[in-house]
């Protein structure tokens, strides 16, 4: 995928409907894109934050332990609260679908935190939905 399909699908998810045109290009710049199969382990719980994902298209599950704790799809990020709280991983990620993903290493995330406000507030929503506050 190019960074201009990568920004056009990154328009059409809700949770990034009020960003410019300029914040949505240092988005999709910041992140590669990445085709990943169903049964794929994304993320691994207790292990360090290096990496966040940006679910494009597709289903992935959150596990702690065995047990799943929530899905989530398109316009969610996973793994962004590791890196931002800098702690160990709290749990797994598997795709359940294939999935389209724009993959952010830590410090891409941690640029679009401090550069594009609008980008941290979308991820904090994402938070606030997860854990039901």
């Amino acid at each position: 995928m190019s960074n201009t399909t990568n920004a056009a699908r990154l328009r059409d998810l809700e949770r990034f409907a009020n960003l410019t045109d300029e914040e949505i290009n240092l988005i999709a710049d910041n992140g590669t894109a990445v085709n990943i199969p169903a049964d794929w382990s994304l993320i691994w719980e207790k292990t360090p934050a290096d990496k966040a994902y940006l679910i494009l298209e597709g289903e992935v599950s959150v596990r702690h332990g065995r047990e799943e704790i929530a899905r989530l799809g398109a316009g969610d990020t996973v793994g962004e609260a590791a890196i931002v709280s800098h702690k160990l991983r709290s749990a797994s990620v598997v795709s359940v679908t294939p999935l389209k993903v724009l993959h952010f290493t830590s410090e891409a995330v941690q640029s679009l935190l401090d550069t594009v406000p609008r980008f941290r507030d979308a991820l904090e929503e994402t938070t606030r939905q997860r854990l039901g506050s």
